[in-house]
């Protein structure tokens, strides 16, 4: 059986489910905070991902009998090509990810120290 306490703590839990939540200086900040990361990383990872693939295509080209398959006299060179097409996509991914997020994260900058101060001047 349930001591009082935990019994307590278990309809908070359940009841706070259900009820509307103020929102907050602190909710509004996770959420800039997000705003500013999300692009890059969505780009970064469909950027990297099809780099990657990329890359995976024109190694099988080089390691495989696919391009006897499809008709690709010269599968040596062209796989070669597109590797390094792929690689070089890979290779640049992070940079462009740094840069993007710097790029938001000063577009942003003023809003978000503005949005702690006030955030911290309450606490304090």
């Amino acid at each position: 059986m349930m001591n009082q306490n935990d019994q307590a703590f278990l309809v908070q839990k359940i009841r706070t489910q259900y009820t509307e939540r103020e929102h907050t200086d602190l909710d509004e900040l996770r959420e800039l905070d997000a705003k500013v990361r999300r692009p890059a990383n969505v780009f970064a990872y469909i950027f990297g991902s099809i780099g990657a693939l990329i890359m995976g295509s024109g190694m099988s080209l080089v390691m495989t009998d696919i391009a006897e398959l499809v008709g690709i006299p010269n599968p040596m060179l062209y796989g070669i090509v597109i590797g390094v097409v792929g690689m070089l996509m890979v290779i640049l991914n992070y940079p462009i990810y740094t840069r993007l997020l710097s790029a938001r994260r000063k577009k942003y900058a003023d809003r978000i120290v503005a949005l702690s101060d006030r955030i911290m001047k309450e606490e304090g």
